[in-house]
């Protein structure tokens, strides 16, 4: 019994079909049929029922074919962890994305990783903070982008920047007039913020000194809601600076933007991934990449 052979198995299983799993294979039909037949022979029992239009495993099958599945698997990882050992730069990563970076800064570290590490694959998955850490611990992602602090001894944490805040005013309003903000002059204005679960929210409570009570009408769950109800002159928000200029133009000129004085409140972003995680060399030099070239509006750390 080989490899191959459990391959072979796997694909007819996959396609139900004997010319279709051929072709999969890259082999003539008569030669895919050969070798299942060689593998019955060797284990005394039938894989497949032939006689049904689709081709079948049969219950024996059914069991064989869960066992050879992970067989192939863990071969293909071992292939992988031998490719990854070659060049570390040269796999495949889930990434999850708090919401309120996302659409800002993918495209700018997308572009940088892709042109300074092409066989490096990202696939992006977009979710709160809790969730990300949650996926983090039980291997559905392999990092994160997520603002600090984060409280896991397991995870390993490398800062990227640091993204100051800005106060998005409606047209008009009084704290408009000025340049700049302290932080003391919008304590006791109505601050719009996002629902619960997104890291902005507790970041913007922070900086308010907003842990006392605050009537809230409406909670937003994304950036540009809140960049809307502050059109709306319904109140003032925090916004991260890769987010100020993103709005749609409508709501821009019905938006006032104003920084902060110095230091500005803000956040810092890292990447995040497991402790014993294997090649931590990939998450290394990931950050190396994205530390070295920072989009606008943003400080080194």
């Amino acid at each position: 019994m080989t490899l191959q052979e459990l391959k072979y198995l796997v694909a007819l299983a996959d396609h139900g079909h004997f010319g279709r799993a051929a072709e999969a294979c890259h082999i003539t039909q008569s030669t895919l049929s050969t070798q299942i037949k060689k593998l019955e022979d060797f284990l005394g029992v039938t894989l497949f029922d032939r006689s049904l239009k689709r081709v079948t495993p049969t219950p024996i099958g059914k069991e064989i074919l869960a066992a050879a599945r992970s067989v192939v698997e863990e071969a293909e990882r071992i292939r992988e962890l031998a490719r990854h050992a070659q060049d570390p730069m040269a796999r495949t990563l889930h990434l999850g994305v708090i919401p309120t970076l996302g659409a800002y800064y993918l495209p700018h570290a997308l572009t940088l990783a892709h042109r300074k590490h092409p066989g490096l694959r990202l696939l992006l998955r977009e979710e709160t903070t809790p969730q990300i850490l949650e996926h983090l611990a039980d291997g559905r992602l392999d990092a994160g982008l997520l603002a600090l602090p984060i409280g896991d001894d397991a995870l390993r944490v490398e800062p990227l920047f640091y993204e100051p805040f800005f106060a998005a005013l409606p047209a008009g309003h009084e704290l408009a007039k000025r340049d700049t903000l302290k932080v003391a002059d919008i304590m006791n204005e109505k601050l719009l913020l996002l629902d619960e679960g997104h890291c902005l929210r507790d970041q913007a409570l922070d900086v308010c000194g907003a842990r006392q009570d605050r009537r809230e009408e409406v909670r937003a769950t994304s950036l540009e809601t809140l960049r809307q109800m502050v059109a709306m002159g319904l109140g003032l928000t925090l916004l991260p600076a890769l987010a100020v200029d993103a709005g749609p133009r409508v709501s821009r000129k019905a938006v006032e933007i104003r920084p902060f004085r110095s230091p500005p409140p803000g956040r810092t972003i890292a990447l995040v991934w497991r402790k014993r995680a294997p090649f931590p060399e990939t998450f290394e030099r990931l950050a190396a990449t994205l530390k070295a070239s920072l989009p606008d509006g943003v400080a080194p750390v």
